[in-house]
């Protein structure tokens, strides 16, 4: 039970420590879009996401405003476009295939601003194993698809630990980023290539609605970094597990106002509640930073020796609260160490102790990974793609969820902005070594073989 002091904590969260919904997004089925035409596709796929989700916006307001609690993004996320454009793209060229996937993003823009919603993902493909025609049409499109919209996000699944890592295809995503980079650096920031994509994650740019969900769901992610922190700050004597255990109190807390909000905008909404996904999201506001909780357990800087065990503490805390407040956990649940996006971290960055490297030694025991980290414009491609298959081996070998999602822009040590919620990042340095030899060698990494266990 909760006493009266943890109740007045709760307000507190709300009322001094940005305690907020970071986003509700709802799931869409457009597996009953798909038809031989790419006209009617994208039809059927407008028709279909204005009738599903034309309440969100105005739902999500009213729950604002009954509960007093900030919902900072609404959000679709749909069926991987791939596998719903495939009848459409059979029969064409591989030149109309990639023109046709980017008329379906921009069908998906045009929804996304009749909605009113912040972001649409889904613009996905799911290639761990091999590619499809309309999944090659796809990633082929991503370029221009994202240099045209604004609200249209990209994710590709490259690996899973039971399939091990497609090697032709992190080297088709390497030159993805680094397409998109030359047309738009910032519209990098809506795609990520993952190993072990979850079908239920609220959080963009890596949001669809997996194969096996059914025709709708409402699905939450949770915030809280400056709750967090505030809370470990107020106990700078205690030893670390019990540092730990404030740290799951708090988190269960956070879960509970979820789950409430969730519930009920899809009892509003007519649709199935999906899951909360207890990852602590990050924002460039002075305070609601993860780096600020890891430096509050004691390390002087993000980045420097103990980094990644008070990292893994917060993780690991975080996930035992939450799965003590609901029973329906998913996503990607965690923390996210968004460079730009997370204020701590990129003064890390500036200073030298947040290093690509260190991410990812990091990114073994957080939410995902290399995220929203800037690289110089003169990366190659085949750098990116060596980065990508970094990432995903951790990912295969650990059996979790890890991401890249890089921008390549400016020279090393400059300062890039990247606008609202995306913050601000320096360019960080890559190595000047070449893994182009070992990238075009193509073909699949084999799966672990703890990745065949029943």
């Amino acid at each position: 039970m909760l006493d009266r002091e943890e109740i007045l904590e709760t307000l507190r969260m709300l009322l001094e420590e940005r305690l907020d919904i970071r986003t509700v997004t709802l799931g869409v089925s457009l597996k009953d879009c798909a038809s031989g035409d790419i006209e009617e596709t994208c039809s059927l796929i407008e028709e279909k996401l204005l009738r599903v989700a034309s309440r969100l916006v105005s739902e999500a307001q009213a729950l604002e405003e009954k509960y007093g609690i900030a919902i900072v993004n609404r959000r679709v996320a749909v069926t991987p476009l791939a596998n719903v454009l495939a009848p459409s793209l059979r029969k064409l060229s591989e030149e109309e295939a990639r023109e046709a996937a980017v008329r379906a993003a921009i069908a998906l823009e045009h929804a996304a601003e009749k909605l009113g919603i912040d972001f649409i993902g889904g613009f996905s493909a799911l290639v761990e194993k091999g590619f499809t025609s309309a999944d090659e049409a796809l990633i082929s499109s991503i370029p221009e698809a994202l240099s045209r919209t604004q609200r249209v996000c990209s994710s590709v699944n490259v690996a899973t630990t039971r399939a091990g890592i497609n090697m032709d295809a992190v080297l088709k995503m390497g030159g993805a980023v680094k397409r998109l980079s030359v047309l738009d650096y910032r519209a990098c920031a809506r795609l990520v290539t993952f190993a072990n994509a979850p079908g239920d994650n609220p959080f963009m740019a890596g949001a669809f609605h997996g194969e096996g969900e059914g025709e709708a769901a409402l699905n939450v992610g949770i915030s809280g970094p400056g709750v967090v922190r505030a809370v470990v700050e107020k106990h700078s004597s205690a030893s670390l597990g019990e540092v730990a255990e404030v740290i799951k109190r708090t988190a269960f807390k956070i879960t509970r106002v979820g789950e409430l909000i969730g519930r009920e905008l899809s009892r509003r909404l007519g649709v199935s509640f999906g899951i909360v996904d207890l990852s602590l999201a990050p924002t460039p506001f002075p305070g609601d930073s993860v780096a600020g909780i890891i430096e509050a357990m004691g390390i002087s800087r993000c980045g420097a020796p103990g980094s990644v065990a008070a990292l893994a503490l917060l993780v690991d805390a975080v996930k035992k609260g939450g799965t003590m407040a609901t029973s329906y956990v998913g996503g990607l649940s965690g923390a996210f160490i968004p460079v730009s996006e997370d204020a701590g971290m990129a003064e890390a960055a500036k200073e030298g102790t947040i290093t690509a490297d260190k991410l990812l030694a990091m990114s073994s025991v957080c939410s995902v990974g290399l995220d929203m980290v800037v690289l110089p414009a003169s990366t190659s491609a085949s750098t990116v793609s060596g980065i990508i298959a970094d990432e995903a081996a951790i990912g295969v070998m650990n059996n979790k969820t890890t991401g890249v999602r890089v921008i390549l822009a400016g020279r090393e040590g400059e300062r890039v902005e990247l606008g609202g919620l995306l913050g601000y990042a320096y360019v960080m340095p890559v190595s000047r070594h070449s893994c182009e030899a070992f990238v075009r060698r193509g073909g699949r990494i084999p799966s672990p073989i703890h990745g065949h266990r029943n």
